[in-house]
């Protein structure tokens, strides 16, 4: 009994630590965007203030690599998600000794330094005639964000029953009408989470977009030029924005998982409460 109370307290304490390493950071970040210092820091404290809002309002230069990150971030999510999904339904579906090969092969670019991608994408398709630009960087994140995909769909791909596949195509389906009906419906949560994943790895990606990026510029890149030159707490704010933004996003999924699921559990006490009625009707 005392070994197990010491254990959750020890899980407790590490929960605590844990959060308060995740989350000091970010609201250190975020207090520091009210202060009225010229420097992203918290003390000294120089009073409250809204100005550096107005100053992000401003920054032209911000809000053009901010937009052009998305930009990206978006073409990533539409390459590398069909391709992703086409490589875990290709690796589900070859026999296992050809599978292990096939797997290295197609998770290799995880493993390969970003600057590595980057500079052989370059000069690949420099050679090619094709010059640096956001469309390279595309194809340089692609590279290995398919990968995450393809991990992604591939671990959903395995808990789907192929008698379900095999009984729509007994029932007169076409391959296509199996998939779109059937197997697709499956692979959606894994498909629209492995697309935010994507997006998210686009956007915080640097080592690749720097050298294919050519002269234009994503929000990271002109964030690693503010610190050499000098960073203002309209960083803070557009990070304050950010992350608001993520967690607003976050509760959103939330509250929307929690009705879905509601719905979901009185469907299914509704069926239950329908099938014993007709039980008790057939024995009366």
């Amino acid at each position: 009994m005392k070994t197990t109370r010491g254990s959750d307290l020890v899980m407790r304490i590490y929960l605590v630590l844990f959060f308060l390493y995740l989350f000091v950071p970010l609201v250190i970040m975020s207090a520091a965007t009210f202060n009225a210092s010229r420097f992203p820091t918290v003390l000294p404290w120089q009073g409250a203030t809204l100005k550096w809002f107005e100053a992000l309002w401003a920054d032209e230069q911000m809000w053009k690599a901010l937009w052009s990150s998305v930009g990206v971030g978006i073409a990533v999510i539409l390459v590398s998600v069909p391709i992703g999904v086409a490589a875990a339904l290709l690796l589900d579906g070859v026999h296992k000794k050809a599978r292990s090969l096939l797997y290295a092969v197609m998770v290799s670019p995880l493993l390969t330094p970003g600057v590595i991608i980057g500079i052989s994408t370059l000069i690949f398709w420099e050679r090619l005639g094709v010059p640096g630009g956001l469309h390279l960087a595309v194809v340089g994140q692609s590279s290995f964000i398919i990968a995450y995909v393809m991990l992604m769909v591939l671990a959903r791909l395995q808990r789907f029953d192929r008698s379900l596949e095999e009984a729509a195509l007994d029932l007169g389906a076409t391959h296509v009408q199996a998939f779109r009906r059937v197997l697709l419906p499956h692979l959606t949560p894994a498909i629209l989470s492995s697309a935010v994943l994507a997006f998210f790895q686009s956007f915080e990606n640097y080592n690749t977009t720097l050298f294919t990026r050519g002269t234009d510029v994503t929000l990271t890149i002109f964030l690693a030029s503010k610190v050499r030159t000098g960073l203002t707490p309209a960083v803070n704010a557009l990070g304050l924005i950010l992350i608001s933004l993520t967690v607003a996003g976050a509760i959103v999924y939330e509250i929307m998982r929690r009705r879905e699921a509601q719905r979901a559990l009185a469907a299914r006490k509704a069926a239950e409460r329908e099938e014993i009625g007709q039980l008790a009707f057939g024995a009366g």
